[in-house]
């Protein structure tokens, strides 16, 4: 895997600008911030999150890859200023999960999602090396 930084660019602080890879393709459908049982443990938006990058670990690991193969996410939330108020526990919380891989990343408030309880969703693109 190759991250994209264009000359002069500035490195982005928790993602990376594209990333160039070649094997087996892994996708992970939008995983919510709910355990294996499809329960909600908690309504805050970090602890959802926290659950949502288990999830998404969890689904990785079916197809033998894991978050160092992850090179693409899209993240939907419902209220932006809840995101930007908690970058720094979002931050240390993705770390935690995910360690210091940084895919390209897209962030998007949304109105709504599927599941009425839900603050985020993400979806994930994987690649695992052949």
């Amino acid at each position: 895997m190759k991250h994209l930084l264009p000359d002069g660019w500035e490195r982005p602080k928790g993602y990376s600008n594209g990333v160039s890879a070649e094997g087996r393709l892994v996708f992970v459908a939008g995983q919510v911030g709910w355990n294996e049982k499809n329960v909600f443990e908690s309504d805050d938006f970090v602890d959802q999150l926290k659950q949502v990058l288990i999830n998404t670990r969890d689904v990785l690991a079916v197809a033998d890859a894991g978050p160092e193969h992850v090179v693409r996410m899209t993240w939907y939330f419902t209220n932006k200023k809840e995101y930007v108020s908690r970058l720094k526990d979002i931050g240390a919380t993705y770390r935690e999960i995910m360690g210091q891989n940084y895919p390209a990343m897209a962030a998007v408030e949304v109105s709504a999602l599927v599941e009425d309880r839900a603050k985020i969703e993400i979806e994930t693109t994987a690649v695992v090396p052949k």
